[in-house]
């Protein structure tokens, strides 16, 4: 039971990461065409870019399918994977995004500073000027704030071209 549980935690753990690199290079890199829908007005209760969280649920489906067939440290991971998705919906959704009917504000200083950074993360238009790509973690103020202005910056050195 042990091992499991270290499977299950060090599953959960990785998934920041892997949300990480999956929202910095495939959200806001080829599949931003789902993505998009995140960065613009909340018009319903559902938004292409959930999708993502549905094929991620498929995996943990999957993965935990796989390893009650005879394959156990699946199971683990796949559980692990499930969990991220859980969590990802409370805090993301609920609290950072507040897409429930009710609308609950973040009071502990990890919460705040997840919300202020997710805020930051669409302080620009487009896929290419974000900062704060973690989903669970959020780098310090100050640095996320410092390369928002960099990247400010740029944009308005570098308009992009009239049509």
């Amino acid at each position: 039971m042990i091992l499991n549980l270290a499977v299950f935690l060090c599953t959960l753990t990785a998934m920041e990461a892997i949300g990480y690199l999956a929202h910095r290079y495939i959200m806001h890199g080829w599949g931003w065409f789902l993505h998009r829908s995140h960065h613009e007005p909340h018009l319903g209760a559902l938004e292409t870019n959930d999708i993502y969280l549905l094929a991620l649920a498929l995996i943990a489906f999957a993965l935990v399918a796989v390893g009650r067939a005879g394959h156990a440290p699946l199971q683990w991971v796949g559980a692990g994977v499930a969990a991220f998705g859980v969590i990802y919906v409370i805090v993301h959704d609920g609290i950072v995004h507040r897409h429930w009917p009710f609308k609950p504000l973040p009071r502990n200083r990890y919460l705040k500073r997840l919300y202020k950074a997710h805020l930051l993360h669409h302080a620009l238009k487009g896929r290419d000027n974000s900062v704060s790509f973690g989903f669970l973690y959020a780098p310090p103020m100050h640095r996320l704030k410092r390369q928002l202005r960099k990247r400010r910056n740029a944009v308005q050195d570098y308009p992009a071209p009239s049509a």
